[in-house]
């Protein structure tokens, strides 16, 4: 394992186009839609509530104009863009379920923030090969981005060429002490100040991660991007780095990268009734977004 980090990366000249696109991210969205679904709403001990978010996301992205699918028996939410050239996807995912008796604004409705964000503006400025999904029972299991993941192998017409799955990516602290390493974990130099975003990634996507950490530099370069790399497949023997919906993705040969604050090991209010939206910092939300927008512009108009 070996972390790299954007602050160390030579930025590239500004694409106008790019630049355009990521300036428009809005952090008061951001916070809407976090305040939106800031609810308990596990798929079964709150059900009512797990479907009452899965209508508010379906009406939210009818408005943005895409037709949305629900996929598989825990009801996945798909919405693809298709541009000019056919080509395989882009997907940028997040669960929209939480745990029993959480409002959930760090886990996860962060990274349905993310999600919605990048949907918004992908429609607003006809980006194509683009798929965003929302996925259902990450908290049992990973059950819904299993079935999806599953369900692609009879799809063709839903090719994935990189996955990014947002878990957790809402709450920056600038205090010492501030940020704990995940236990029995052979890193070295992990920073103990909790105000950066982490990648992970692995043999199949370790490309993909240095390609962000250069648009980091770019596009936000006041920001602290570090990407955690794994090769030779190791990633097997440690649980810690399979916690997330990108584990299916990894399962299946598929190139993915999860985004996190890196939950517990920052967040005190990680699965607690106190994970409220108030408790996160929306301008670090926003520079993950623009991050994000820039990886799907600049793949998209290449």
């Amino acid at each position: 394992m070996r972390i790299a980090r954007s602050q160390k990366r030579k930025p590239k000249r500004t694409d106008a186009a790019i630049a355009d696109v990521v300036h428009r991210v809005s952090a008061e969205k951001l916070r809407e839609y976090v305040q939106m679904l800031a609810f308990p709403r596990h798929y079964e001990v709150d059900r009512q509530a797990n479907i009452r978010a899965r209508d508010m996301l379906l009406k939210l992205l009818h408005g943005f104009g895409y037709k949305p699918v629900l996929q598989g028996a825990y009801h996945n939410i798909v919405v693809t863009s298709s541009g000019a050239e056919e080509r395989p996807y882009l997907l940028l995912g997040a669960h929209y379920d939480s745990v029993p008796g959480s409002p959930g604004a760090d886990d996860n409705g962060s990274a349905v923030a993310v999600c919605l964000e990048c949907a918004r503006l992908a429609k607003e400025h006809d980006i194509g090969s683009t798929m965003i999904v929302l996925f259902n029972r990450e908290e049992d299991g990973l059950l819904g981005s299993r079935q999806f993941v599953a369900y692609l192998a009879s799809e063709p017409a839903w090719t994935i060429a990189e996955a990014h799955i947002f878990e957790m990516v809402g709450f920056c602290s600038h205090a010492a002490g501030s940020q704990r390493t995940p236990p029995g974990l052979p890193m070295v130099a992990a920073p103990d100040v909790g105000d950066f975003l982490g990648l992970l990634a692995n043999r199949n996507s370790n490309a993909i991660a240095e390609n962000l950490l250069t648009l980091a530099a770019t596009y936000i370069p006041q920001s602290p991007v570090l990407a955690l790399k794994i090769y030779l497949g190791i990633e097997k023997y440690f649980g810690h780095l399979l916690r997330s919906d990108h584990t299916p993705f990894w399962e299946a040969g598929i190139a993915s990268i999860m985004w996190t604050d890196t939950s517990e090991f920052r967040n005190p209010h990680y699965h607690r009734a106190s994970d409220t939206p108030d408790t996160l910092d929306y301008v670090f939300l926003s520079q993950v977004t623009k991050l994000a927008l820039a990886r799907v512009v600049s793949r998209a108009w290449l």
